[in-house]
């Protein structure tokens, strides 16, 4: 069993989860693999349980009932990680808009030393193709935002493509965890840092999604600006 894990969300990625398996795993470093499929009705979990029976013991699968929330699946698949022994968990997306090339990377970065690695898209200006110019603009500036509201000095704080070592997971306690959208990515960063660990930008080049569709709406956004302010003044506990 390899100590590193890529836990995936999915809902509705036929198109593209055999295609991210397959790249990730084969990578020169070896990644185990956790998709989290929440009840999509096109069959993306039936896919996935084809090509265990050819990926064996390295592709898992945990099927969910309906749409649950991106933060929830991946605090289900931080548990799944934690109670399977893996040093480090990684989060991507499944429509490569994140490159699985840069999982080393970011495993490497943890490797030498970082507790978490976060692929960012602004850390060497801003790296984004294929992206409408108004959502460029949400996604930049809500960092700006952010990093403002909570003092902190990380550039891409909605990255989604992170690696964490199993020291700052085992010391999050996920049920005070609030945000379940791409607030998530904010909360959780914001947390690591508050409990002490260091966190490591490294620069990616993000691409918009070629096949399927995208999950964000603007509800997904209120919480996450809504939610900083509310970040701000809560403390933040180690997991006893």
């Amino acid at each position: 069993m390899s100590t590193k894990l890529v836990v995936i969300p999915t809902y509705n990625e036929k198109e593209n989860v055999e295609a991210i398996i397959r790249a990730v795993f084969s990578l020169a470093t070896r990644f185990d693999m956790l998709i989290i499929d929440d009840g999509s009705p096109d069959g993306t979990a039936a896919i996935v349980k084809q090509l265990q029976a050819e990926f064996g013991g390295r592709l898992h699968l945990m099927e969910r009932a309906g749409k649950q929330g991106l933060g929830t699946a991946y605090i289900a698949g931080f548990r799944w990680g934690l109670a399977h022994g893996y040093e480090q968990v990684c989060e991507m997306d499944a429509d490569f808009s994140h490159n699985p090339n840069d999982l080393i990377t970011l495993s490497a970065t943890c490797d030498e030393g970082a507790d978490v690695a976060v692929g960012s898209r602004y850390i060497t200006g801003v790296n984004v193709v294929n992206w409408p110019m108004k959502r460029v603009m949400i996604s930049y500036y809500g960092s700006a935002y952010v990093r403002k509201m909570l003092n902190l000095k990380v550039r891409d704080m909605t990255a989604g493509f992170k690696c964490y070592t199993r020291r700052v997971l085992d010391a999050i306690d996920f049920d005070r965890v609030r945000m379940k959208g791409y607030g998530f990515q904010i909360e959780m960063k914001y947390t690591a840092i508050k409990l002490g660990f260091n966190l490591v930008e490294v620069p990616i080049i993000f691409v918009d999604r070629k096949l399927g569709s995208t999950k964000m709406s603007g509800g997904i956004f209120r919480e996450a600006l809504l939610g900083v302010i509310k970040l701000k003044f809560r403390k933040v506990r180690r997991r006893k």
